[in-house]
């Protein structure tokens, strides 16, 4: 969770970056206007990030303060693929319960406590995992090993 922590801060100052060129370019150019453009932007600059830092040296910097590593199932470094599709199954931590709010326009405040709720329950049923893994490792082929020596 620590990790987790970091890698917000981290992810803060890229989205810092996004939306700010968000807001530039909108102003030059008025249809980019729109949350969703920005989501969207959001959405590719993650991914490049994680999926960079994964494909390069399967850890991003915040891995690389806790000692963690992504790598496929047999210990060998992930492709850019394969960092792809781990990025894009990640988002199964948050992607059901936005969709299962969304229709019902709840305060904020409700629909983050459903939000964090199904982040615990994600997060414990690794614990029912024969390897320990999370859902979207299994599905993408990785796992995360320890680099401390």
């Amino acid at each position: 969770m620590a990790c987790w922590l970091y890698e917000g801060l981290l992810l803060f100052a890229l989205l810092f970056i996004a939306v700010l060129t968000q807001g530039v370019l909108a102003l030059l150019i008025p249809p980019l206007q729109g949350s969703h453009v920005l989501q969207v932007l959001l959405f590719v600059v993650f991914g490049a990030y994680f999926a960079w830092f994964w494909s390069r040296s399967g850890q991003t910097l915040a891995m690389k303060t806790w000692h963690v590593r992504v790598v496929d199932q047999y210990g060998r470094p992930i492709t850019a693929v394969r960092a792809l599709a781990r990025y894009a199954l990640c988002w199964l931590w948050f992607l059901p319960p936005l969709a299962a709010v969304a229709p019902f326009h709840l305060p904020a405040a409700e629909s983050t406590v459903i939000t964090l709720g199904w982040v615990a329950v994600w997060a414990l049923l690794s614990r029912f995992h024969p390897q320990h893994q999370f859902l979207h490792d299994a599905l993408a082929g990785t796992r995360l090993v320890s680099t401390r020596s």
